[in-house]
């Protein structure tokens, strides 16, 4: 789920792995982890990436679009 919401919500604004490590403060290749699912990002960087994508920690990390929450990811 969060790898998936985390691609989706990046392409969604139009931003780079790179563009996102670099507003975040971790390197392209963590980025690439967080979305192939290899590694997920502390809750400080979960905060960040909510506030970057404009969704909530839970919509963040719970979204499933069959669940129809409002987010056109």
């Amino acid at each position: 789920m969060f790898k998936d919401n985390m691609l989706q919500l990046r392409k969604l604004h139009n931003l780079t792995q790179e563009d996102v490590a670099e507003k975040v403060g971790v390197t392209r290749q963590a980025v690439a982890k967080w979305e192939s699912g290899e590694t997920v990002p502390d809750l400080d960087k979960c905060r960040i990436l909510a506030e970057l994508f404009g969704v909530s920690l839970d919509d963040l990390a719970n979204y499933e679009q069959e669940n129809n929450l409002g987010l056109n990811l």
